[in-house]
């Protein structure tokens, strides 16, 4: 009797061993996938944080620079947006003068 034979209960015991093995190295790749996944966003997030120092102090100069220029240019169109409200107020009166006299 050279050739082995397994018996039933010996091939079960190798089967379990198999599917634990498979079952051990796939939750072990997932759990290694999971851990790169987060140490990827960790990364990111640590470096959008460094992005958002760098550009916060740009951000507050440019709004510091801008800030004048747009209350100059307030400043310079508020005339201009007025007498053009005066022009159409005036229009529409005119307007009305003018429907209240045909109505007669």
């Amino acid at each position: 009797k050279e050739a082995k034979q397994h018996s039933p209960r010996g091939e079960k015991l190798a089967q379990y061993s198999q599917d634990l093995s498979a079952q051990l190295t796939s939750t072990t790749q997932e759990l290694v996938q999971k851990i790169q996944s987060e140490t990827f966003v960790e990364d990111g997030k640590a470096q959008l944080q460094q992005i958002q120092a760098q550009l916060a102090p740009l951000a507050d100069n440019m709004q510091a620079q801008l800030k004048p220029l747009a209350e100059n240019m307030q400043a310079q169109l508020k005339p201009l947006v007025d007498n053009f409200q005066a022009q159409i107020e005036d229009l529409f009166r005119k307007l009305m003068d003018q429907t209240k006299s045909l109505g007669q």
